[in-house]
């Protein structure tokens, strides 16, 4: 057994935990704040709107999917889209005006005034996804990002801004889709207790 090996793990975890418990301590009313947000969007005909590249490109997909299919209770579809997903569209968009239009091009077509997008970005300064707020801001959407690193640009552009306080872009990411679970099992309970309500007048 290779006790450097064993060493580092440990490290790891306990990194990632602490990140965690950060988290907890200074953002918890930010998340709630966000969930509720989505829901009165949500309940209003709207829908969520997610975008990143990279690894958050793929958090974006992941979110979108646990809120269009389940996360933990049986309930109807949620409205949600990842803005990474459509190949065709990614790239030529890239192809002809460039790759820093591949998310604001697709809300120029699909935003909605009441509609929630969610940035996730671990250094907060990708072009594509800072000219996604500024598309998503001018079509009168919500704007919210999941960040790191200090924030970067995009926190002092969106309307909710969370920073998950770490400068390690694994440690941030790891961050990043735990708020994401969180966010959506929240949103999830309150639009299933919504619709047992109703059901029972």
């Amino acid at each position: 057994m290779n006790h450097s090996h064993l060493e580092s793990i440990r490290s790891e975890l306990r990194e990632s935990s602490e990140v965690k418990i950060r988290v907890a301590e200074k953002l918890s009313s930010l998340i709630a704040e966000i969930a509720n947000i989505a829901i009165q969007s949500l309940k209003c005909g709207g829908k969520i709107l997610f975008c990143g590249n990279g690894g958050s490109a793929a958090d974006a997909q992941h979110l979108a999917t646990e809120m269009v299919c389940r996360l933990e209770l049986n309930r109807p579809a949620i409205a949600a889209l990842a803005l990474t997903t459509d190949t065709s569209l990614i790239t030529a968009q890239s192809n002809d005006r460039g790759f820093e239009f591949i998310f604001s091009r697709q809300i120029e077509a699909l935003g909605k005034p009441g509609d929630v997008l969610i940035a996730i970005t671990t250094s907060g300064n990708s072009e594509n996804v800072l000219k996604a707020v500024q598309t998503a801001k001018s079509r009168k959407m919500q704007t919210v990002a999941f960040s790191g690193m200090g924030g970067g640009k995009i926190i002092n552009m969106v309307d909710y801004g969370l920073t998950v306080p770490s400068s390690n872009a694994q440690r941030i990411q790891e961050a990043q889709i735990t708020i994401g679970h969180i966010f959506c099992g929240l949103v999830e309970k309150e639009l299933v207790e919504q619709s047992k309500e109703e059901i029972s007048i």
